[in-house]
């Protein structure tokens, strides 16, 4: 296992935007942090209230947006205009090209999100968009399949070999995740702190973890948690 602290994040500060990069990103380069297998991108984003991106191109890129706290609204250019709340998770395909923008929905409170960005299997794909809701009870003390590649469990598709799940854990009880040891798991912390196989993890940190068959979860204080379980070849 070998654990990114969230403290060591890079970071950007543009006033109306605050984010931190758990890799490379922008005018943050580090060469030691660019990506794990196919993940490249996780970005903790603060937006302030009204403020926003506005319109820009993405193409062979899966980009998924998962709000922790307020609403992120979305417009794209292949027609869909839709406001993300926590509990949603957002999908888009760029393919073979696609511009949108994100603004705070709210004009009084901020929005914190994670920016994802995954390779997909291949390129020059069709853009594509795909939201959906997950009820906080199905992520409660177990961890919810919320993207796949395939959509199972009515999970968003993610046109990558990738099982993205989450779960709200607290209390000192194990939760466990079987893995296969041939691929990789990639486990983010969104709230709280947790310890993992015996690992203490704090809101922020991130851990890949290779040649592991087993993600065992204990002493949970609110923690939100994030796992990709990956094939490792991009």
């Amino acid at each position: 296992m070998n654990i990114r602290r969230g403290h060591e994040r890079g970071v950007a500060n543009f006033g109306w935007l605050h984010s931190k990069h758990t890799f490379s990103f922008g005018h943050y380069f580090d060469p030691a942090h660019m990506g794990f297998g196919p993940l490249r991108v996780i970005n903790q984003d603060q937006v302030t209230p009204g403020a926003g991106f506005d319109t820009h191109g993405h193409s062979d890129m899966e980009i998924i947006s998962y709000v922790v706290s307020g609403a992120l609204e979305h417009k794209d250019s292949i027609g869909n205009g839709s406001v993300i709340v926590p509990g949603e998770l957002q999908r888009m395909t760029a393919g073979t090209g696609i511009r949108h923008s994100e603004y705070n929905h709210s004009r009084t409170e901020g929005v914190e999100f994670l920016q994802i960005w995954i390779h997909p299997e291949q390129k020059r794909l069709k853009p594509g968009y795909e939201q959906k809701a997950f009820a906080p009870e199905s992520m409660t003390g177990v961890f919810r399949l919320i993207g796949s590649r395939n959509g199972a469990q009515d999970s968003v598709t993610i046109h990558q070999d990738v099982n993205l799940y989450a779960a709200r854990l607290d209390g000192a009880e194990p939760v466990c995740l079987d893995i296969d040891p041939q691929r990789g798991a990639w486990v983010q912390v969104v709230k709280g702190s947790v310890e993992l196989n015996g690992e203490a993890l704090t809101e922020g940190d991130g851990a890949a973890l290779e040649n592991v068959n087993k993600l065992t979860f204990a002493n949970a204080d609110n923690a939100e948690v994030l796992v990709f379980d990956m094939k490792m070849q991009a």
